[in-house]
């Protein structure tokens, strides 16, 4: 008996078999924005810098 596989995973299946070069090429684009180390005075810097917002903004006048 065969298990069920939805479309999404079959279109993912054949495209990482198609292309063996993926799975490297998204770490890269992963590092790019994600994989970072966080400067503390800048992170600091940041969060000083906020501007305090109302509790439900979409009724605010």
């Amino acid at each position: 008996m065969k298990l069920y596989e939805s479309d999404h995973t079959k279109f993912m299946r054949e495209l990482f078999e198609k292309n063996p070069q993926l799975p490297e090429e998204q770490k890269k684009a992963r590092a790019i924005w994600w994989d970072k180390k966080l400067d503390p005075d800048e992170r600091k810097r940041f969060k000083e810098s906020g501007v305090p917002q109302k509790a439900y903004v979409y009724f605010g006048k």
